[in-house]
Parts: C-alpha cells; structure tokens; sequence
C-alpha cells in the first residue's frame, strides 16, 4: 500500500509538472504575441508620428542657434532632460484619459492634427512673409549677443533651454495624442509599452539627431584643418552642405506635417475618408495605378492639411487682432 501511495504520489506530481510546462509554454506564446503586437503598434505609431520628427528636429536644432559652439551640446542635453520631464507628465495624463475618458482621445487626436496643419501652414505664411532680410538682421542679432560681453550668457542659455523645452511640450503632446489614438483599442499594458517606448525612442532619437546635426558645421571645420586634401575637401563640402541640410529637413517637416496632420483631419471626418477611398478606386483603373494609389490619398491628405491650417490660422489671426495682437506680422 505504500508503496502504491508513492506511485500515485509521483504519478500526481509528474501530471502537475507536465501541466506547469503546458502553462507556461502557453504563457510564454502570449507573450510572444503580446511583444509582437506592443512593437508593431510601435512600429505603426512611430510611422504616425514620424511627421511631427522632421519640424522637432529642425526647431531643436534652430533653438540652439546663437550659442557658443563650446556650449552647444550642454544645452541640447538640458532641453533633452527637459523634454523627458514633458514626457513623465504627457504619458501618465494619456493613460489616464484612455482609461477614464475614452471618448476624448478622437476629439484630442483631431486637435492634435488640426494644430499640425495650422503650425505647417504659419511656418509657409511666414516664409512668404518675411523677406530675407528679415531672417539676415535676425541672424545678425543673435551673433551680436554672443559677441557681446555685458550680455549674461548664462541667463541667455537658460532664456533658450526654456523657450526649446516649452516647443518641446507641445510636440511631445502631439506625438502621445498621435500614439494614444493608434493604441487607444489595445490592453492598458500594452498602451503603457507603447506610449512610454515611443517617448523614450524619440527623445533619445531627437536629441541625439539634433546633438549630431548642431555638432555638423564643427565636423567638417576640424576636417578642413586636416593635411590630407581629401579630408580638407570632405570639411569643406560639410560646411556648404549644413545650412542646406538644415533648411531641407524643416521643408520635410513641414510637408509631414500637412500630410500626417491632414490624414488625422480626413480619417476622423467620415465623408472625406469616404471620398479619398472613392478616389483611390476611381485611379486604381489609370496606368500605373499601384503608384496612383499611394500618391492619390497623400496628395489629397496634404490638400486637406493646408486647407485646415490655413482656415485654423485666419481663425487665430482674427482673435489675436481683436485683442490687439498678431501671429503673422
């Protein structure tokens, strides 16, 4: 009898352990799955965010315009900080608006989209607004503070780490509403991945971009110092290229901005995202329909972007020459 006792006592633990292994394979499949589904959201959200990147970068980088070369990096890794502050309070006011008011986060994603046009479409108002020597005696100004010995470059700095942290606040709070709205439908866990990797990945990415790109005038100087004519030349095409560099990645910016914008716009408007679909079809039957059908529903997203902007700007323009002020000048 014992001996049988023992043989169905090693029998009933052998059973649970082949039952611990089936669980835990099955957990470990779940979580599989659920890493697989938190990093295409990432993958997607990143997509959806990806138009607010080009004008971040750019602004970030213009921010650190007229400090010292010396000082550039220390301020770019205080507005960093800065910004994973905006992040630490951003997140958490995301998930608690997914989990206790659910409802707001399309309202929320359409005011993110439309404010996207509106930044777009003040950035081109003000390019055909401002002559160019405007923007000279402005890059004037901020040579001559650096210049200039009895200005406090220290209150400068920190002038200039506020104004970037504060552009950084609202960018930030476009690219979480963005990501709130593409896991909005998901478990809270995985809204948690998400949202917290997607800040971590674009701060880190921002900066470290932005880092890269105010160090690039001082890369190719030390390489027009080099005795190899090679170098000399690479240092020299570096120099040429940064202004053009930076002036090409806020045009991209801006472009992102009135298509991603203007497709947050249309996806939430009902009868647009119907007439864009019927206009993917109607040019599906053109030669080269499968380039028809990507370049269709952009070029009408970035069409309903500036529309959107600029009746948001006429809109913003009206209050603030009521009340005595003006964004355009």
């Amino acid at each position: 009898m014992a001996g049988s006792s023992l043989l169905l006592l090693i029998d009933d633990i052998a059973t649970i352990l082949d039952d611990v292994a089936v669980m835990a394979k099955v957990a470990a499949r779940k979580s599989a799955v659920v890493a697989d589904d938190v990093s295409v959201m990432t993958k997607v959200a990143a997509q959806k965010t990806a138009g607010v990147l080009g004008d971040d970068l750019a602004l970030n980088a213009q921010q650190v315009a007229g400090v010292r070369a010396a000082r550039e990096l220390p301020v770019v890794w205080a507005v960093a900080r800065g910004s994973m502050l905006n992040k630490a309070i951003l997140v958490p006011a995301a998930l608690a608006i997914s989990a206790f008011v659910p409802w707001a986060v399309t309202p929320l994603l359409m005011v993110g989209g439309a404010f996207l046009c509106f930044e777009g479409f003040e950035k081109l108002a003000h390019r055909f607004l401002h002559s160019p020597p405007d923007e000279s005696a402005h890059r004037a100004e901020l040579v001559e503070v650096v210049a200039d010995v009895t200005v406090d470059l220290v209150a400068f700095e920190k002038d200039k780490i506020k104004g970037a942290v504060r552009t950084d606040f609202v960018l930030s709070a476009e690219i979480i509403a963005i990501t709130l709205g593409t896991v909005a439908a998901a478990p809270f866990v995985q809204q948690v991945a998400v949202l917290t990797g997607i800040a971590v990945i674009m701060t880190v990415g921002v900066y470290g971009f932005v880092a890269g790109i105010v160090k690039l005038d001082d890369l190719g100087l030390w390489l027009s110092r080099k005795t190899s004519s090679a170098a000399r030349m690479l240092g020299a095409g570096i120099v040429r290229a940064a202004p053009w560099f930076m002036r090409g990645l806020s045009v991209a910016g801006t472009a992102a901005m009135f298509l991603v914008g203007g497709g947050i716009l249309t996806h939430g408007v009902p009868a647009l995202h119907h007439g864009i679909g019927a206009a993917v079809a109607a040019v599906s039957h053109w030669p080269l329909s499968g380039l028809w059908e990507v370049l269709t529903p952009a070029l009408l997203n970035a069409l309903a972007g500036i529309v959107a902007g600029g009746l948001v700007l006429c809109g913003v323009e009206l209050v603030k020459r009521l009340t005595g002020r003006s964004t355009v000048q």
